[in-house]
């Protein structure tokens, strides 16, 4: 087996400090690693609709709840700060695929849904983008697949718990 980058720090870093114990940066690394190369990918569905991964994951949010979402609720759906939201909030409304309507007895609070154009596109681009991540990850037999995403489900509960990253 090919050594992966990880691998080759690591060896620099034992080098220069044998002692030193690496274990966490092997995982933790890979799993860096591994993050920034599919976000490199970019999603190419996507792309090609002229949506970002964020972006996507704000309409995503809204069809998979089925019912209007505040922009509160999407910032906490999504794992994005509010300004962040508003911001592609505002880009997906001009684009027509969402839309906002104020809370008639709190001005203060928006309800978002998709427009009937931003759910097709969704319904759409879910299972192309299904089908281009399956093929990205098609090295791994269904076996690895799973073992990965067990582990790595294992691996998120912990630090959801630890981090204060838990969602609910």
């Amino acid at each position: 087996m090919t050594d992966d980058i990880v691998a080759s720090v690591v060896r620099q870093w034992q080098a220069v400090n044998p002692g030193l114990d690496t274990g966490p940066m092997e995982l933790i690394g890979r799993i860096n690693r591994c993050a920034a190369l599919l976000q490199q990918a970019e999603d190419a569905p996507l792309r090609a609709a002229g949506l970002t991964r964020a972006e996507f994951d704000l309409l995503g949010a809204v069809r998979r709840t089925d019912r209007e979402l505040t922009p509160g609720e999407l910032a906490r759906e999504t794992f994005s700060s509010g300004a962040a939201v508003t911001k592609r909030l505002r880009a997906l409304q001009e684009r027509g695929l969402m839309d906002r309507r104020g809370d008639e007895r709190d001005r203060r609070v928006a309800h978002v849904r998709l427009t009937d154009e931003g759910r097709a596109l969704v319904d759409r681009l879910l299972p192309e983008q299904l089908a281009y991540e399956r093929a990205v990850l098609s090295g791994l037999d269904d076996e690895r697949r799973g073992e990965l995403s067990s582990r790595l489900s294992e691996l998120l509960v912990q630090l959801e718990g630890r981090l204060g990253g838990a969602r609910r």
